[in-house]
């Protein structure tokens, strides 16, 4: 039971990310059908709000993971990043037009750019290297633990004030934001008083965002993430496949509640694994179950096909969220890896935009032109993670 014994800061991230997706997810997964039910808005203006969301906060991503390696300090600016978050969720609450979600989102976004590097670098640096699938594995789990507690509780009051209803309304939206300010506020205050600052010698000379001096299975990891992140675009469009296969919104949340407990049930399981038998495979079995979901979702033909895929989804999730965060610890020294965990967020949340931007136009065009239809953009993905797969296999496994 030795490797169950790991640092404080593990467990004070976990609660962390804990309570903040007990606030995002009951919100996230509410938003597509919040912008399609209650304000009209196309799946194309859905993907960009999306794409751009994640991709504005790319570039802060990249300079936060820079900043703490010439600082020593990750703490901070982890802290600062989920005060940011929680500060921009409660204008939800009087959002009335599709630009007022995206300002929301771009703030929110910018919170998650500033603390991720610096806090998967936190976490990476709590541990040993034998201990780095556990540590993620089980920060993963309790990240997606949150997201199914919040859901849970989105689905209540959805049942309580909507119950039946095929689409989303907008005072049982208010109302949940609402209750996503405790949870949110809490993350916080847990995270400034009881994690502790990994010592690390300050980077003051070190080139910013500069790939040069990377081992070169990284460089090819960042490139086989860019491409298989091109077919991955927001989890929106499936939440919108099932509603469009029929699924009522409370059905939307229960297939969302089945993901998130998929995920939290294997995510620690898996990083213990990926300690054993390397990230490699696990990354590839990954990949591999993401492209038969994304096939299937093209071909589902029921709200229940479409509810089973995203179960399996989990698996996906479960399998490489850690171990992908875990492998890049194993590329990189030490030293450095605030920068490469920015360089890695960012290059992903780069790819974002035309990702999401594309599935929404690939669903209903864009313009006069509607489009090739529900199926296109889980085809496309499904390909994409293909092409992605075959790169991967050519990273050599470490000797």
């Amino acid at each position: 039971m030795k490797k169950l014994s790991l640092p404080r800061n593990v467990w004070v991230l976990s609660l962390t990310s804990f309570l903040t997706d007990v606030s995002s997810e009951m919100l996230a997964n509410l938003l597509p059908l919040f912008l399609s039910n209650v304000l009209g808005v196309r799946t194309s203006i859905i993907g960009l709000i999306d794409g751009v969301a994640e991709t504005t906060a790319s570039l802060l991503k990249l300079y936060s993971g820079a900043l703490s390696d010439k600082l020593g300090s990750r703490k901070w600016l982890a802290v600062t990043g989920y005060g940011l978050s929680s500060l921009a969720k409660p204008f939800l609450y009087f959002a009335s037009s599709w630009s007022w979600v995206l300002g929301v989102r771009f703030a929110d976004r910018m919170g998650k750019g500033i603390r991720t590097a610096p806090r998967d670098a936190l976490l990476a640096g709590s541990v040993s290297e034998h201990q780095r699938g556990i540590a993620f594995g089980l920060h993963r789990a309790g990240d997606t633990a949150g997201a199914f507690t919040g859901l849970a509780i989105a689905a209540l009051v959805i049942y309580l004030t909507q119950a039946g209803t095929a689409q989303l309304t907008r005072q049982t939206f208010q109302t949940i934001v609402l209750i996503s300010i405790i949870p949110a506020v809490l993350a916080v205050f847990i995270l400034a008083v009881f994690a502790h600052e990994v010592s690390i010698k300050p980077q003051s000379n070190q080139p910013a965002f500069r790939l040069s001096g990377f081992d070169g299975r990284f460089k090819m990891f960042l490139l086989a993430s860019i491409l298989f992140t091109l077919g991955n675009s927001s989890d929106s469009f499936i939440i919108l496949r099932g509603q469009e296969r029929g699924l009522s919104v409370l059905q939307v949340m229960g297939m969302l509640l089945t993901f998130n407990a998929v995920y939290t049930l294997l995510a620690g399981p898996f990083g213990a694994l990926s300690d054993r038998i390397g990230r490699r495979k696990l990354i590839l079995g990954g990949w591999l179950m993401y492209g038969l979901v994304y096939l299937g979702l093209a071909l589902s033909q029921s709200g229940v096909q479409v509810w089973l895929l995203f179960g399996l989804y989990g698996v996906y999730y479960a399998a490489t969220e850690g171990a992908a965060k875990a492998f890049v610890a194993d590329l990189v020294p030490a030293e450095r890896r605030g920068m490469a965990y920015g360089l890695y967020n960012a290059a992903i949340a780069l790819t974002a935009l035309p990702a999401s931007l594309l599935a929404g136009i690939l669903w209903q065009g864009v313009g006069g032109w509607t489009g090739f239809g529900a199926s296109a953009p889980f085809f496309f993905g499904a390909v994409m993670a293909l092409g992605a797969t075959g790169i991967f296999l050519s990273i050599k496994a470490r000797s």
